[in-house]
């Protein structure tokens, strides 16, 4: 699929609360010029939950139109309603999608068993390359080390995991049982280092939306065996990527979109605005890092 760095893309929302495609277009190109690898749209960062049907459409569309082949798009097609996933499958496949990123179900979790299945029925539905998304925290549900294993045995074009479980002694565990062709990336992007050199492909980052750069040189760097550059890196770096999750993603990653002229600070509800003293701390790093 790819391998480096994978930008988790905000979605760009006018005062009005409706799609801003014109900053959207704008944003792709900024993503794209500063060297980042894929463009994973719709996914949390992207506030997906809040974007209507035929929003989801021309997003995928526009985004897919201004890249024009430069880099992989992955669309994030997941729900907990296995039609709607179906759907919206379909739908990427349409815009010509270069992969889709599927999370488990939430609310109505699983088992283990479930877990297979459900990506097995999806896998068979479609012809475009899957990630599987581990995010427990927001899910309730965990791909446990095995199960990742088994789904990916199972489905041809299961490709890969995000793995943002956050628990490193899982990820190390799904290192020494998994094969060669299942491609692991951070879904943390205080992870990133660790996880790239117990083998890692990439990551899925919050943090390349502002800096897409810098991590874009983290990755690469640590692909290139040259770790005293990527350590630096993400020292230099660690600080902000905190900030940006003070609050609950993506608040604080928009804002700090925004004090960089990239979108204007608007999300949907149930997401608000940050508060001022993220805000104020936010702009102090970014000025740290001579980024305003």
């Amino acid at each position: 699929m790819f391998k480096g760095v994978g930008t988790a893309m905000i979605t760009p929302f006018d005062q009005n609360k409706n799609v801003n495609y014109n900053s959207l277009k704008t944003f792709v190109d900024y993503q794209i010029e500063n060297g980042v690898d894929s463009l994973v749209v719709l996914g949390t960062t992207g506030e997906a939950p809040a974007i209507e049907e035929e929003e989801r459409q021309k997003i995928v569309d526009t985004v897919i139109e201004v890249n024009n082949k430069r880099v992989p798009v992955i669309v994030g097609t997941g729900t907990n309603n296995v039609n709607h996933v179906l759907k919206f499958n379909k739908m990427a496949e349409k815009s010509g999608a270069d992969g889709l990123l599927i999370v488990t179900p939430y609310y109505n979790k699983s088992t283990q068993k479930g877990l297979v299945e459900y990506f097995k029925y999806i896998s068979e539905r479609t012809e475009l390359p899957i990630i599987m998304y581990n995010v427990p925290s927001r899910t309730g549900m965990n791909i446990l080390p095995e199960t990742a294993v088994e789904i990916h045995e199972e489905c041809k074009n299961v490709i890969g995991i995000k793995e943002a479980s956050g628990n490193i002694q899982q990820i190390a565990e799904l290192f020494s049982i998994k094969p060669d062709t299942l491609k692991v990336f951070s879904g943390n992007d205080d992870q990133v280092l660790p996880i790239m050199a117990m083998g890692g492909n990439g990551v899925i980052s919050v943090a390349s939306n502002v800096v897409p750069k810098a991590y874009s040189e983290m990755t690469h760097a640590i692909l290139n065996n040259n770790y005293d550059k990527a350590r630096e890196l993400n020292n230099k770096y660690m600080k902000l990527n905190k900030l940006l999750f003070k609050e609950v993603n993506p608040i604080p990653v928009k804002c700090a979109a925004s004090l960089l002229n990239l979108c204007e600070n608007v999300l949907r509800l149930p997401l608000v605005k940050a508060t001022k003293e993220t805000e104020n701390l936010l702009k102090e790093e970014l000025e740290r890092l001579e980024l305003l």
